[in-house]
């Protein structure tokens, strides 16, 4: 996703929210000496004291938010919500409080309040590119182009080039035009990487789309070069891991998954990956992540969350073994969210299940986008073969 290395991301696990600011649920499994968590330690303890001070409850929200991108753990969302909760009586015109309401009420899928509330912190703040991206980002994830690339024209005034390149490109390589999207990111990272013009942040999200993109035009080496130096960037991002992890999965490199992933099972999307790996490589340890996942799963269906409805699906085919059940979930959760990692898992699931008619959706959305990816491309001529358009 855009978003999701900018920093729209996919829960875990429906965020908890606590009564109120004093409550200490638990110890979160991010290290006491991280800064970013010893920064939002402070500000909370300063909360206390100052408990309507609006500012510093969407500063508070916004590190939390943060924190769950980098970390993929879903309870700092419950945080940020908790911080806000009180400013939702008043719903202050802040454009900070309307950003940060936007994030989580996205982040829960929530997308049409989302693009309300984006579109508020844009009209307040109009010279801040960072609510058009989160708006991009979430056309991307309906499919929506053309709004999508009316957002992106807006970020390319206020950004610096690289921001504006970097979201144009990608809808550029989604809708048919990969190669060329490829090649002109490519030379303004290179550009920007040379000047050292741009964050880390910014860096490593550019790379990260291009690792994808050269993934997708078979230039695997290109790719694992852009993946490995976006990780050289030191940045910690869950959305990356999962990007790399599902190369080296491609490539039958099951082993580097497991090493790349080590002490990453808080992160559902991750674990997923593991137990992956876990079962190619035929590693003990295997078993123990695919009954975590089926653990979480279980509660998370019981709490009628469908926050992650795809790595679910993703499970039920490739572990579980369970094509019905997968097509189920790939289903309902292609009614929401119409990425291209969402209607892969639709397709196979689809034909796993010999249900082929269900990945009509998704066929519709590969003519229509003109998606290049030899995987996606397969799946298509597997389903038209077996009569899924007739």
């Amino acid at each position: 996703m855009l978003a999701a290395t900018l920093s729209v991301a996919t829960a875990t696990a429906a965020p908890f929210t606590p009564a109120n600011d004093a409550v200490v649920v638990e110890r979160l499994p991010g290290r006491a000496s991280d800064p970013a968590i010893k920064r939002v330690d402070s500000l909370r303890k300063q909360l206390l004291a100052r408990p309507d001070d609006a500012a510093l409850r969407v500063e508070i929200a916004r590190r939390y938010f943060d924190l769950a991108m980098a970390q993929g753990d879903p309870r700092y969302v419950g945080y940020a919500s908790s911080a806000l909760l009180p400013l939702g009586k008043t719903s202050p015109e802040s454009a900070g409080y309307a950003m940060a309401n936007g994030l989580i009420q996205q982040f829960s899928h929530a997308f049409e309040p989302a693009l309300i509330s984006l579109a508020k912190a844009a009209q307040l703040d109009p010279t801040s590119p960072e609510p058009l991206l989160w708006r991009t980002a979430i056309f991307m994830v309906q499919a929506r182009y053309p709004e999508a690339l009316a957002e992106c024209a807006q970020v390319a005034k206020l950004a610096e080039p690289l921001v504006g390149m970097g979201c144009s490109a990608y809808i550029d390589a989604t809708t048919g035009q990969l190669q060329s999207a490829f090649d002109k990111l490519a030379s303004a990272v290179k550009a920007a990487s040379l000047a050292a013009a741009s964050s880390d942040e910014l860096l490593l999200w550019q790379e990260n789309r291009l690792a994808e993109m050269a993934w997708r035009l078979q230039r695997f080496d290109e790719a694992e070069a852009y993946f490995k130096s976006a990780l050289k960037r030191g940045v910690t991002d869950q959305f990356l891991l999962g990007a790399y992890a599902d190369f080296l999965l491609a490539r039958q490199r099951p082993a580097e998954v497991l090493t790349l992933l080590a002490e990453w099972e808080r992160s559902d999307i991750l674990l997923l990956r593991l137990a992956l790996a876990g079962i190619a490589a035929k590693d003990k340890r295997a078993a123990d992540w695919a009954a975590q996942l089926r653990d979480r799963f279980a509660a998370a269906a019981l709490r009628g969350d469908r926050l992650h409805e795809q790595e679910a699906a993703r499970f039920e085919l490739d572990i579980e073994r369970q094509p019905a059940k997968a097509l189920a979930l790939a289903s309902s959760n292609y009614a929401v969210q119409k990425e291209p990692r969402d209607a892969e898992i639709l397709m196979r699931a689809a034909l796993a299940s010999g249900k082929v008619v269900a990945a009509r959706p998704a066929l519709v959305w590969w003519r229509a986008s003109k998606y290049e990816d030899k995987t996606i491309e397969s799946l298509a001529t597997s389903l038209v073969g077996q009569g899924a358009e007739k």
